[in-house]
């Protein structure tokens, strides 16, 4: 079924279902100290782990229930082996119309029904060496995560890796013919803020759109205290006194996208995720599979519908329909905005509680 044909689905604040993000592993090649702090960790195991056969169909069940957006996360999903197969493999089964010329970009995305538009968010490390393999199996955008330039700052944030070869990432990506690059970039405070600017004027000349993203309590991130956080307004004062007047994009252009988007003088556009001061549960219409198989209505859902073991058992693409619309028509989740009331706001979960289910880490539900 063709989403053109299919019934929009809402939950109970009216919100519909438009992005799905599929985790596609749990591994990751980094421990930032934001998402992987602790020295170690739990892992789903192989055998657990959805096959890109097994992605793609519940990708089409939710594409039929009127998803158009597909994002492929992690952990870092650059590890999965052979990822540009599943992405060739979403495109096939998905996206049966193309233009004349073979592009994948954005025009025709546009033009085709069902799957709209199929992104990847990876740290970079691995992109030099698979951005063209995954621009010529159809994925459409990449999001970069860098949130310092400075190697030193990287290792210590990371403890793994280096920033040149992200940075050699982003290049090979724009080499490539990604257009509309992004770079999120999570901003501490003590750490990196004081890199704004900086990081404005590396994405001018790298060709991206850079995002600032509030350090968010969510996950793994069981370091987390509200005096690190740096708000969308502090961001924009900062900018401001850099670069001068700062105008706010209306929100025809930000549609349900997680950042507020805004644009200098020079025509320089930028966004800010500030999900921990000024949540947007209000007009969030995305949805989460972890790399087992586990449907998250929130990024601080403390439990989600298992999908695999009924997909497994041989399920019908109506009984999995069925499953699908029946949680989601019965979503309340507000998680970003509830937390915002706290008086003693701490770290989401605490360190037992993650040890006791991977399922509450970031690196599993994909950020």
């Amino acid at each position: 079924m063709t989403h053109n044909a299919s019934p929009i689905l809402l939950d109970t604040f009216g919100r519909p279902l438009r992005s799905l993000r599929l985790s596609v592993t749990d591994r990751c090649n980094l421990r930032c100290q934001y998402c992987m702090p602790e020295e170690e960790y739990r892992w789903i195991e192989r055998s657990e782990i959805l096959t890109f056969e097994e992605l793609t169909t519940l990708a089409g069940v939710f594409i039929s229930l009127g998803v158009e957006k597909l994002r492929l996360t992690g952990g870092e999903p650059l590890l999965r082996r052979d990822l540009p197969r599943l992405v060739a493999l979403l495109n096939t089964s998905l996206r049966p119309q193309r233009s004349a010329n073979g592009n994948h970009g954005a025009s025709a995305a546009a033009s085709s029904s069902g799957l709209r538009d199929l992104a990847l968010t990876t740290n970079g490390l691995l992109l030099a060496a698979q951005a063209r393999d995954l621009r010529q199996a159809g994925l459409d955008r990449v999001t970069i995560s860098l949130d310092t330039l400075h190697p030193d700052r990287f290792r210590a944030l990371a403890r793994y890796g280096a920033v040149q070869d992200v940075l050699a990432g982003i290049g090979a990506a724009r080499d490539a013919g990604f257009d509309g690059l992004k770079i999120n970039s999570v901003v501490i405070r003590g750490f990196n803020d004081d890199e704004l600017a900086d990081m404005i004027d590396f994405g001018r000349s790298a060709g991206a759109e850079v995002r600032f993203i509030e350090y968010m309590d969510v996950g793994g991130a069981t370091h987390w205290s509200a005096s690190q956080v740096v708000s969308r307004a502090e961001v924009l004062d900062r900018l401001r006194e850099r670069f001068g007047p700062i105008e706010p994009l209306n929100l025809e252009t930000q549609g349900a996208a997680p950042a507020d988007r805004f644009r200098f003088a020079d025509g320089t556009t930028f966004g800010i995720i500030s999900s921990t001061t000024a949540p947007f549960c209000a007009l969030c219409d995305r949805a989460r599979l972890t790399p087992d198989g586990l449907f998250l209505l929130c990024l601080y859902a403390h439990n989600g519908l298992d999908l695999k073991h009924p997909l497994r058992a041989g399920a019908s693409t109506d009984e999995l329909r069925s499953l699908i619309t029946e949680r989601w028509r019965a979503r309340r989740d507000r998680g970003a905005e509830e937390r915002k009331t706290l008086r003693a706001r701490g770290p989401l979960f605490q360190i037992e509680d993650l040890r006791r289910d991977v399922h509450l880490e970031m690196h599993t539900r994909g950020g």
